[in-house]
């Protein structure tokens, strides 16, 4: 077995330490960073993305095999930036003002990377005008809002009122998603997409940036 699939099926099992050790050592093997990136982190993650949308593996597999990943790409960042590695697109991602659930934006934010996204993540109870000043500031191409309360869900609409205010709305795709929303929803307040779960939403961010 390579090294590279090896790096892949312990990710999908979420073994970090493992992992960690296998992408050093890929590393010292003159294997290069994009490759182990690509064909090891990033090709074990979207077999657990899959596994998720089709209900074979749960929420804390999924954060377990995210966790094995980030500590193999912690080693590869330096070597990725050193080689001029771009990233595929820059996304900011928060749960909106007044909620404070993080669970599903974390996942969200997991297959993003797995995508390879940068992703500035700003937290939970967002403002509105921080979601726009990041996306403006940063060259962000989409802003993710999560919500878990019916309560907060307008919060999103001011996200997108807020973008055409500052004169952005047509540079960034609005993408929005939580447990009580829905496609018409979405379409009602004027965002770009709306996904029911993690791995569909980083599927479509890739559509958009394509």
């Amino acid at each position: 077995m390579s090294i590279l699939v090896e790096i892949k099926e312990n990710l999908i099992k979420g073994k970090a330490k493992i992992v960690t050790g296998l992408v050093q050592q890929a590393i010292d093997e003159g294997i290069s960073a994009k490759e182990v990136l690509e064909e090891g982190l990033l090709a074990g993650m979207s077999v657990v993305g899959e596994k998720f949308q089709k209900n074979e593996i749960y929420v804390p597999e999924v954060l377990v095999a995210a966790r094995a990943m980030n500590k193999g790409t912690e080693i590869l960042k330096p070597l990725l930036a050193a080689a001029g590695v771009e990233s595929i697109g820059k996304v900011c991602i928060g749960t909106v003002r007044g909620d404070l659930h993080d669970i599903g934006k974390n996942l969200v934010k997991m297959m993003l990377e797995g995508k390879g996204f940068e992703v500035i993540d700003l937290g939970t109870d967002v403002a509105p005008e921080t979601f726009v000043a990041t996306a403006k500031n940063e060259g962000c191409q989409i802003i993710c809002c999560s919500a878990l309360l019916t309560t907060t869900m307008s919060a999103m609409k001011e996200v997108v009122d807020v973008a055409i205010a500052e004169g952005i709305r047509d540079q960034v795709k609005i993408m929005v998603g939580g447990a009580p929303l829905t496609d018409a929803f979405c379409k009602q307040i004027g965002a770009d997409a709306y996904t029911p779960d993690a791995a569909t939403a980083a599927d479509v961010a890739v559509s958009f940036v394509k």
